[in-house]
């Protein structure tokens, strides 16, 4: 694995003069931090030697020899042979470090602590009579093998019927049931992408999808989506310069500004990439979850036949089933089969089995997971007008987050320090795949309203505390849990 590095004078100027507040060893120390936790020093970089650092801040070796050791006993440094001093995320693994979102590392939170990484629900009621209903009807399935690698005849017909009855007519020959969303994207990524191919993603974006593409050898080139919606001028603009494969969009209720793209938006954006000959790859995960109502969302397939689309039972249902769909054009179909079998043979029987009866019983999300996100969101949002009547932020009619701009504070630095107030947040950097968004939040509204009306509390001890001084290397560490 490559290790990148960073010189002295990038690291001083990154620090900036105040990282020599007394004590100056921990005070440069707590920047370093901040620099990691922000994003803007990647994990997986190879610091400057003592030496060199000291001469281009002009502070005596002594002061970087124990801000290292401190970096080193938080766990923020390793000395690597070969490699020399390798900084990195408590917690992850230096083979992810290059990822955007942080390694799915066990979680150790203390039981109080409420964690807002992962943007998915509770399993919905119901759920136990569901697998009860698979397992009756799992013996007959028992006589064969147990690979599908396109899935359950009967899940796939029903998948294809949601399309039809959305607009889009689809067969059940176009659908390929994977264990999950991202699951899907990687057998795309496999079947159309070949090393330093460029793919194209918004900015902000979903970071395991940026993840995904990059282990597929993607090199990226974003375009912008804010929560009023996408520039569609410089999507166009950039698209014409780009000798993109594929574009990987979220237009129903983005993640992670909850945006929803209109039809003459879809209509514009799917002539663009059409024009360019690239491959649209739709994620859908959370197109079921519209809270407000209004306008049925057009599929984006409808504007671009050619449009590979993702689904999954995660956000609507529930991340345990690890389930997952692929709506194929059929021109590319024979090819995405050929890439799955290369990644696995098919999802698990059981778990189709229990999508299979949660979708005929709920087409899309069920009623009181409804009624439950709609409370929970407002309240956030209440909570969000009186603890932090500064933040900025678009509500959105559907999806599961809030993007919040927090404004004059760094995001890592309050993720870091709103551990100690029992907070688990995602700063908006880690959804900036080109990098930015160090002001922002992203805050799943899944947890009920009293838990999300708390954790807006603690969020905003977390940013006071930040303007009244900020991180430091005394403040305790905790390991990241993995955003979703």
């Amino acid at each position: 694995m490559t290790i990148t590095s960073i010189s002295a004078t990038r690291l001083s100027r990154l620090v900036g003069p105040d990282a020599l507040s007394r004590p100056a060893y921990r005070s440069l120390a707590g920047s370093i931090m901040t620099l990691l936790a922000d994003g803007q020093l990647p994990s997986g970089t190879r610091l400057p030697s003592e030496r060199e650092l000291s001469a281009a801040m002009g502070c005596s070796r002594t002061t970087v020899t124990h801000a290292y050791a401190v970096l080193r006993e938080r766990d923020y440094l390793t000395a690597r042979r070969g490699s020399g001093s390798v900084v990195a995320l408590p917690g992850r693994s230096m083979v992810a470090s290059r990822a955007l979102s942080p390694a799915l590392a066990p979680r150790t939170h203390d039981a109080d602590t409420i964690d807002v990484t992962c943007a998915a629900t509770r399993a919905p009621t119901g759920i136990l009579d569901a697998y009860a209903a698979a397992l009756s009807d799992l013996p007959s399935y028992l006589g064969d093998n147990g690979y599908a690698p396109l899935g359950l005849p009967d899940l796939r017909a029903v998948l294809a019927e949601r399309y039809t009855r959305a607009g889009l007519t689809t067969s059940p020959e176009q659908i390929m049931v994977t264990s999950g969303a991202v699951a899907g994207l990687a057998v795309v990524t496999r079947a159309l992408l070949r090393p330093r191919d460029r793919a194209v993603v918004e900015s902000p974006t979903y970071p395991n999808a940026v993840e995904a593409l990059r282990r597929g050898g993607a090199r990226l080139t974003s375009i912008p989506v804010d929560p009023h919606g996408w520039d569609l001028d410089e999507a166009e603009r950039v698209l014409r310069r780009t000798p993109a494969r594929l574009a990987y969009l979220i237009p129903d209720f983005h993640n992670p500004t909850g945006a929803a793209l209109s039809d003459g938006g879809r209509e514009r954006l799917a002539a663009a990439v059409r024009r360019q000959r690239i491959v649209p790859v739709i994620d859908e995960t959370i197109r079921d979850i519209d809270l407000d109502g209004g306008p049925a969302l057009t599929p984006f397939g409808c504007f671009a036949p050619e449009a590979i689309a993702l689904g999954s039972a995660a956000k609507s249902l529930w991340g345990g089933l690890r389930i997952g769909w692929v709506r194929m054009p059929r021109s590319l179909a024979e090819t995405l089969l050929e890439a799955r079998v290369t990644l696995d043979l098919g999802a698990p029987v059981l778990e189709q089995l229990v999508v299979l009866q949660l979708l005929r019983e709920h087409p899309g999300m069920p009623r009181s997971r409804h009624a439950e996100l709609v409370l929970a969101r407002d309240a956030t949002v209440a909570a969000l007008h009186h603890q932090l009547p500064s933040a900025r932020f678009v509500v959105p009619r559907g999806g599961l987050n809030l993007w919040v701009d927090l404004g004059d504070v760094a995001a890592g630095t309050v993720a870091l320090v709103a551990q100690e107030h029992g907070l688990a947040l995602a700063p908006g950097s880690r959804f900036a795949p080109t990098g930015g968004f160090r002001a922002h939040v992203r805050i799943p509204y899944v947890a009920d309203a009293p838990r999300m009306v708390e954790s807006i509390r603690r969020l905003a001890d977390a940013v006071s505390r930040v303007r009244d001084g900020g991180v430091t290397a005394a403040t305790p560490r905790r390991e990241p849990s993995f955003v979703a």
